[in-house]
């Protein structure tokens, strides 16, 4: 059996993802264009850092940038910057069919603290802007210009003195008439956007490039991907080269694994490093990275089984292969599932993560009747098997494939526990570890030097070639016809006198 198949299989899986329109995942640096036809429009939610009050300018969140209609208009719309706390109510209202009935109930709770300089001066919270803004000209809720970042029209500081939280930004075709009554829009424009949410003054030059342009759920992931391409850079050739040394059907197979997992990050950390100057990134870059990430577990999941049904070590051919097939296929489609439910379906409003939808959970409960399974294969071929140093293999092997096994269930459980704003950060440190330790083992158990002693298919020594290239060596020649006396002999026949090339060939026929 060789890797061509899983390899193909992984190949098909890359086209299927691929086929899928994925939706642009929102981008910390917002441009594009709204028509107030659409009466709500959600455009970002960003986690900002807590704000340090030894050095507020510079810890402070600020969302700024320009929005301007090329039509000329006197209406205006409404900008909404919210904490969770008022935000839940107001985008839940904004389901409401009657227009009118559904601008009253988004902004009810909104308005007793909202500042505005007509309808609410004593609101102690700036968190919304008119726009249209005038071409070339501040927002006109910009009533002091200092406070605005040079060359754009608005400027929000988002302040959170106790802890990190997440804010949320959108449109809604909305205005306050001049009773202070809250109206929907009924004229048709379209408006153009150009925006930015950034931890960090905008004017600062000490900025953290990891970390500005990202939302606090995201920081530090730039530097995950380097530890991580840096111990893949250091793997991946050592297998490249004992893959070489030893060209056998499971090496082939776990080397393709280790160089999808090399290029998956690889392909990650280009789309965060370009983030984290553009604040955009490269969308499709880090698309095929979490499919290649996929291809790559899936493969591992593959040569697992097939090492513990005793593949190439304990015997050449194996039965139910059919069976085998269709649970790793079965296995590779609900994670294909949870993959594109997470770019799809899944809200970005809700504090959720992919575990916590149904098709995480029957990936989950999948994965560990995999793992049961397993146990059962290697079990029943460490009973077929004899061999000592085949069976220590096999130990090591069950040991640290377990841990692989299990420990995603467990760490979803424990993400349950974890607040929304550290979670990612912990559940892509804990994959990537677990994955790559699974890896690194591997390498270590497949290495030829040791794989060898348990290699069913592993390349044969010829020692009779062996031995008549000794036989051939010039330091045997001139003894070649040299006797053989026995102790205490005095006359020598015939059959006393033997060469060396007949020894050879009596070690051999032994």
């Amino acid at each position: 059996m060789g890797s061509r198949h899983p390899f193909r299989s992984a190949c098909f899986l890359l086209a299927l993802l691929l086929f899928f329109d994925f939706p642009p995942s929102f981008s910390l640096h917002l441009s594009g264009s709204w028509k107030t036809t659409t009466f709500f429009q959600f455009l970002a939610k960003f986690g900002f850092q807590k704000t340090n009050l030894k050095d507020r300018s510079e810890t402070q969140g600020y969302i700024y940038g320009n929005i301007t209609t090329q039509l000329d208009t006197t209406s205006y719309v409404t900008l909404a910057v919210l904490d969770r706390g008022y935000f839940l109510e107001y985008y839940g209202n904004s389901t409401v069919l009657q227009r009118a009935a559904a601008c009253t109930a988004m902004f009810k709770k909104i308005d007793s603290v909202a500042y505005d300089s007509q309808c609410n001066d004593g609101g102690s919270q700036d968190l919304l802007r008119k726009i249209p803004c005038p071409n070339g000209k501040l927002c006109p809720d910009e009533d002091n210009p200092r406070n605005v970042v040079e060359n754009f029209q608005f400027s929000f500081h988002v302040e959170d003195l106790s802890q990190p939280r997440f804010w949320y930004l959108s449109f809604v075709a909305c205005y306050r008439d001049s009773n202070c009554s809250w109206k929907p829009l009924e004229e048709e424009f379209s408006l153009d956007y150009d925006i930015w949410l950034v931890n960090g003054n905008p004017y600062s030059k000490n900025q953290n490039p990891l970390e500005y342009q990202f939302s606090f759920d995201n920081q530090d992931t730039v530097e995950i991907y380097l530890v991580f391409l840096a111990c893949y850079m250091f793997l991946t050739p050592l297998q490249v080269y004992a893959v070489m040394r030893q060209k056998h059907p499971v090496t082939k197979l776990f080397t393709v694994g280790l160089i999808f997992s090399l290029c998956g990050v690889l392909l990650n950390m280009f789309h965060c490093l370009k983030f984290a100057f553009d604040g955009k990134g490269v969308e499709i870059a880090a698309i095929i990275g979490g499919v290649l990430d996929i291809c790559s577990q899936t493969l591992l999941m593959l040569l697992l089984l097939l090492l513990a049904k005793g593949w190439a070590i304990t015997r050449k051919e194996l039965k139910n292969i059919t069976l085998l097939f269709s649970v790793w296929a079965l296995y590779g489609l609900v994670h294909v599932l949870l993959y594109v439910w997470d770019l799809t379906e899944l809200d970005v409003i809700d504090d959720i993560d992919a575990y916590q939808t149904w098709p995480g959970w029957l990936m989950l409960i999948l994965r560990i009747g995999i793992m049961a399974w397993f146990l059962f294969c290697l079990r029943a071929t460490m009973a077929f098997e004899h061999q000592k140093s085949k069976l220590e293999f096999f130990l090591h092997f069950g040991a640290a494939s377990l841990v692989w096994f299990i420990y995603l269930p467990i760490v979803a459980l424990i993400a349950l526990q974890v607040p929304v704003l550290w979670r990612t950060k912990l559940l892509l440190g804990i994959v990537y570890s677990a994955n790559f330790l699974a890896y690194a083992v591997m390498a270590h158990l497949l290495w030829p030097t040791r794989s060898q002693q348990y290699f069913l298919l592993a390349n044969q020594v010829d020692l009779g070639d062996e031995l008549e290239e000794f036989d051939e060596a010039p330091h045997n020649i001139e003894n070649r016809q040299a006797p053989f006396i026995r102790k205490n002999s005095r006359s020598l026949s015939d059959s006393d006198v033997f060469s060396t090339h007949d020894l050879a060939n009596q070690r051999i026929a032994v």
